[in-house]
């Protein structure tokens, strides 16, 4: 069985809408589109963190399969990131579409999570989840994410699309390596790891020098 990987930018508070550019994604009137843009760094390596989607096959949602359809099949030829896109397998995940124009994808109607665990249970290349917020968190629900990458940005926007949302089904994450970039990007990569199991620290009783000091201390201190 293949792994189903996701690969997102965030801000420090959760928030992957539109880190590309101002027009990426407006919706819910989104004014800080392009939030990324200030934390370019050469360390930043896309390719080892699927963000170029290299080697594996992309799962998309509509918005950003739109978005790229938009913009990647009209880069030069000799654009790395462009001939990678253009190459790789893209399945597409819609309710509205009836047509694909960017060459070599497939759309994905009825059930999502069962398209998607048909693909996963396919021999072949890893798939690869980039964007697609809404995408994501049904993918989330269904337990069938098995890593993430997420680039956390310094930056804090308040409002906006999450990668992880109110109803998140509780998973546990092993971090498997990390690296900051020079801008104060941390680069995470995250495999998940099961259930979370809660717990409590032991408690302790105060000591008597403690609950002698508790008993002099007036209301106002309390």
């Amino acid at each position: 069985m293949r792994k189903l990987i996701v690969s997102a930018f965030v801000s420090l508070d959760g928030i992957m809408q539109a880190p590309g550019g101002p027009e990426e994604d407006t919706t819910g009137g989104f004014t800080l589109g392009g939030w990324m843009f200030d934390y370019a760094d050469d360390s930043m390596e896309i390719s080892a963190a699927g963000f170029d989607g290299k080697d594996r096959d992309l799962v998309l949602g509509r918005r950003t399969y739109q978005i790229f359809e938009a913009y990647w099949p009209y880069q030069p030829d000799d654009h790395p990131i462009a001939n990678t896109f253009n190459a790789a397998k893209k399945f597409v995940v819609s309710r509205t579409l009836t047509r694909l124009h960017w060459n070599n994808s497939t759309l994905l109607h009825g059930d999502v999570v069962a398209a998607i665990s048909a693909l996963k249970a396919k021999s072949g290349r890893n798939l690869q989840v980039i964007g697609s917020s809404k995408l994501v968190q049904t993918l989330q629900a269904a337990s069938m994410i098995d890593e993430y990458n997420v680039w956390t940005f310094p930056v804090v926007l308040g409002c906006g699309k999450r990668l992880f949302s109110q109803n998140t089904k509780p998973t546990a994450l092993q971090l498997v390596h990390s690296q900051v970039s020079t801008t104060g990007v941390m680069m995470s990569n995250y495999r998940t790891a099961g259930e979370v199991h809660p717990g409590s620290f032991p408690k302790t009783e105060p000591s008597e020098k403690e609950l002698v000091r508790r008993k002099k201390m007036t209301h106002e201190e309390w």
